[in-house]
């Protein structure tokens, strides 16, 4: 255990931010989950809702500074090309 006061309030943080950081990473997890599974079933109403559903939720964790803007425009953009793909074919 850390002897001074700064480290050990680093270590409070640090576990705060920890369990807060896998919440959120496995929120994405969970959306991008519910998208593919849609998709792999061929379910296109239930794709296109979930995709709604990621749309919304990537971008509120970009304001939130969990993910950075790219990162949620490019898995936004490859989840809506998956969903596309099913909604042409059927």
């Amino acid at each position: 255990m850390a002897n001074h006061k700064s480290a050990q309030k680093r270590i409070r943080q640090t576990k705060t931010r920890t369990e807060r950081n896998r919440y959120y990473k496995t929120r994405i997890k969970n959306i991008v989950r519910d998208i593919r599974e849609a998709v792999s079933s061929k379910d296109v109403a239930k794709a296109q809702e979930a995709l709604k559903i990621a749309n919304k939720e990537l971008h509120k964790y970009v304001s939130k500074g969990i993910l950075k803007k790219n990162t949620a425009a490019r898995k936004v953009s490859r989840l809506n090309a998956s969903v596309k793909k099913i909604a042409q074919s059927a």
